[in-house]
C-alpha cells in the first residue's frame, strides 16, 4: 500500500482508476501490506477516508498473518511483542498471553513506539535462545517526507548485539505471507498477481509462483534493476499506467 496506492494522506496516480478496473472485471483482490503496526480496520479506514470504498476484510497485514502463522506452531501462547498497540490488539485478540517473562516466543513488528527498556529486554530473550519470529523484513517504510526505519533496520540492530536472526520471517517475501493469503482468499498462488514498489520485499514472491508488476512511485528506481536478483514481469510508472495495460488487453 505505501509508495504503490498511496503516499501519506493522499492516493497515487491512477489508484481509484485501478479498483473501479479490478471491480468491472469481477477481479477478486486484497490489500496487502507488510507494515504491522496497524491491523486491518485502520488501514480499510484510511483508504475508505482517501474515497475508495472497502471492506475490513480486504486488507491483510503482516501482523495478522503472523498471528495465523503462529497458531500453527504454537496457539493461544505467550508472547514477547515488540510492537504497536495495535499489533498488541491483534494478538490479544487470537487469543495470546503478552508476557514479559519466559515467552514461547519473541516477536519483532514494526514498532513506532519501541523503547530502550523494550530493545534491551529483547535483545537479552534473543540472546538467550527463545525462538525468534519478526512480522517483515523491510528496512524502512515510505512516508511523504522521505523515509522512517523499518522492522528490518531492528532486526540487523537485534543481530549486531545477540548475533541471531530471527528464525522465521512472516512477511514479504517469504512463504508464510503467501500461504496465508492463499487461504484466506482461497485463490491458487499461481493464479495471483503481486503489485508493488519493492524488488526485495514484493517482485521477490515471484518466487513463489506469483505474478509480479513493479511500480516505480514508490522505493524503487528504474536504476535499481540492474543487477537485482529479483526482475518483475512487469514495470509500470504507476498504477494509472498499469491500468491502462490491462484494458489494452483482453
Amino acid at each position: 500500500m505505501d509508495g504503490t496506492f498511496y503516499l501519506g494522506d493522499r492516493l497515487l496516480p491512477g489508484a481509484a482508476q485501478f479498483v473501479a478496473h479490478l471491480r468491472r472485471r469481477a477481479l477478486p483482490f486484497l490489500f496487502l501490506t507488510n507494515n504491522s503496526s496497524g491491523h486491518r480496520t485502520q488501514y480499510a479506514d484510511k483508504i475508505r477516508r482517501l474515497g475508495i470504498a472497502l471492506e475490513d476484510e480486504q486488507v491483510f497485514t503482516s501482523g495478522e498473518a503472523t498471528t495465523i502463522w503462529l497458531q500453527d506452531q504454537t496457539p493461544r501462547g505467550r508472547i514477547f511483542l515488540a510492537g504497536t498497540p495495535a499489533l498488541e490488539d491483534e494478538f490479544l485478540r487470537s487469543g495470546y498471553h503478552l508476557v514479559r517473562d519466559d515467552p514461547d516466543w519473541v516477536v519483532l513488528g514494526f514498532d513506532q513506539t519501541l523503547t530502550y527498556a523494550k530493545l534491551w529486554r529483547l535483545c537479552d530473550l534473543v540472546r538467550a535462545g527463545v525462538p525468534y519470529l519478526a512480522t517483515h523484513p523491510d528496512f524502512n517504510c515510505p512516508t511523504e517526507n522521505g523515509f522512517m526505519p523499518d522492522t528490518g533496520a531492528m532486526i540487523a540492530f537485534i543481530e549486531a548485539s545477540t548475533g541471531r536472526r530471527p528464525d522465521v520471517i512472516v512477511g514479504k517475501p517469504n512463504g508464510p505471507i503467501v500461504e496465508a493469503v492463499a487461504r484466506k482468499i482461497g485463490v491458487p498462488v499461481e493464479s495471483m498477481a503481486m503489485i508493488g514498489d519493492r524488488l526485495y520485499t514484493d517482485v521477490a514472491l515471484g518466487v513463489h509462483g506469483l505474478v509480479t508488476a513493479l511500480v516505480l512511485c514508490g522505493e524503487t528506481r528504474r536504476g535499481d534493476l540492474d543487477g537485482s536478483p529479483h526482475q518483475p514481469d512487469l514495470v509500470v510508472e504507476d498504477l494509472a499506467e498499469l491500468t491502462a495495460f490491462l484494458q489494452s488487453r483482453r
